[in-house]
């Protein structure tokens, strides 16, 4: 054994690969594929809406669903193959957040970051923190971060306050500065800040300028405690402490302000790139990560910073892109208001519009959606108990929950590996944890569906 290479010591006794001069690199050979690539072009194949009908049998009849509608469609092409008052306006709950991304998206840059920053105000002993939008800066130290429970990747690391705090002590002690009066600038952001349907607990007030979503007790994770009434406040207060751990001393409680026009940054941090953030709320249904997306659309479009100003800016957007909006009705970023309308036929556009290869920078959406039994929201949904294990892992959707309302739209491949896209929508008496399972055992039949 000892003539051998080090590559034919890796295939002594097995396959026989070709071997190759040291120093040089062999080609591996192909792995199979994990899973047959769905289809994605073509119409051969497509399930019939009589197939489709088979399938499904009475599954859309449960009364747990109460009032049912819904369309099913064909991600290549749009086209629809089953629908059930497709067309009629309906209560979205939270999938209105797949209409503020494909939004956000295909209006702003790939790399946009939101830039939380400190300038200097009237004098060099004056500071001002400002606001940018970023809700999910965190007061956090690194290895303190957790989403879902695990620690995040370098991508999806929000912005960090305590960096922005050594930041500017390092630049005001380089200049001789050591104690300072600190204010904060929340001037982005216009309206009412809190929502209309507002709990502090599934939102809180919104503010430009806020740490850990304005949580009571800083965290990033999903299960969010409740939140403060004035987040600015808090990430001011919290930042003054943070300079003072830095040997800067800040002269009396920071008081609210406004940076002087154009002032250069003595240090900023930026959050997570847009697509980073926009998987992030769709995967856990982050209201106040989807109204602080929905700002951004806004001030892209040259509207308002608010409530108002946002869902008329992702209505433009959409309407731009050439998506039928009748019987759309929006009032906030996040679904959480209940007067939001938005047929199941444009949900299905939408998640269509996603998966074009014409609009490659909304792929996000698509990646953002939870995993059926996996991730995010549908981390608990789709089990055997419940009877649709056959979306276990394949099945991709938002969800949607308000009083009485259960919506799930999403994406999943067929028995023929056709990419089908979906969204259901329902009104019902019923407990939600029933309403859901029923909803799930229709979209995991699909699963199993060929239908031609």
């Amino acid at each position: 054994m000892a003539g051998l290479t080090g590559l034919a010591l890796l295939t002594a006794g097995g396959p026989a690969y070709p071997q190759v001069p040291d120093g040089s690199t062999a080609a591996a050979p192909p792995a199979p594929p994990v899973l047959t690539p769905a289809v994605t072009t073509g119409t051969d194949g497509l399930p019939s809406a009589a197939g489709l009908q088979a399938a499904l049998g009475q599954l859309p009849s449960d009364k747990a669903l109460g009032t049912l509608i819904f369309a099913i469609s064909d991600g290549a092409t749009g086209k629809l193959l089953l629908g059930l008052g497709e067309n009629i306006p309906f209560t979205p709950a939270s999938t209105t957040k797949l209409a503020t991304s494909v939004a956000a998206l295909s209006l702003l840059p790939a790399d946009t970051r939101l830039t939380t920053k400190v300038v200097h105000g009237a004098t060099p002993a004056d500071i001002v923190l400002v606001g940018g939008g970023d809700p999910t800066l965190t007061g956090l130290t690194p290895d303190q971060i957790r989403i879902g429970g695990a620690p995040v990747d370098a991508d999806s690391a929000p912005a960090s306050l305590p960096d922005l705090a050594r930041q500017t002590a390092t630049a005001l002690k380089a200049t001789g500065v050591t104690s300072v009066q600190l204010s904060y600038d929340t001037s982005l952001y216009s309206g009412p800040a809190e929502h209309k349907y507002n709990d502090n607990y599934n939102i809180g007030p919104m503010s430009p300028l806020m740490i850990d979503e304005g949580r009571v007790t800083a965290t990033q994770d999903i299960d969010a405690p409740a939140r403060v009434a004035d987040p600015a406040a808090q990430a001011a207060a919290k930042f003054a402490d943070l300079l003072a751990a830095q040997g800067v001393a800040v002269s009396g409680k920071p008081a609210q302000g406004q940076a002087p026009a154009g002032a250069d940054p003595i240090a900023q941090v930026q959050s997570p790139t847009l697509p980073r953030l926009v998987e992030r709320l769709l995967t856990n249904s982050d209201n106040t990560l989807a109204e602080a997306v929905a700002r951004q659309v806004a001030l892209a479009q040259h509207l308002p910073a608010s409530y108002d100003g946002a869902a008329q800016a992702v209505t433009k957007t959409i309407t731009g892109l050439g998506i039928p909006m009748t019987g759309v009705q929006l009032n906030d970023g996040s679904g959480l208001n209940v007067n939001n309308t938005i047929p199941p036929i444009v949900l299905s556009d939408l998640l269509t519009l996603a998966a074009s290869a014409d609009h490659p920078q909304l792929r996000p959406v698509l990646t953002g959606l939870p995993i059926a039994a996996l991730t995010g929201t549908l981390n608990a949904r789709f089990t055997a108990a419940q009877g649709s294990a056959a979306g276990a892992g394949v099945v991709r959707a938002k969800t949607g929950s308000l009083s009485g309302v259960n919506t799930l739209a999403g994406t999943v491949v067929d028995a023929d590996g056709r990419l089908l896209v979906f969204a259901l929508m329902t009104k019902t008496t019923a407990d939600a944890n029933v309403a859901r399972a029923a909803m799930d055992r229709i979209v995991a039949k699909l699963v199993l569906c060929g239908c031609k």
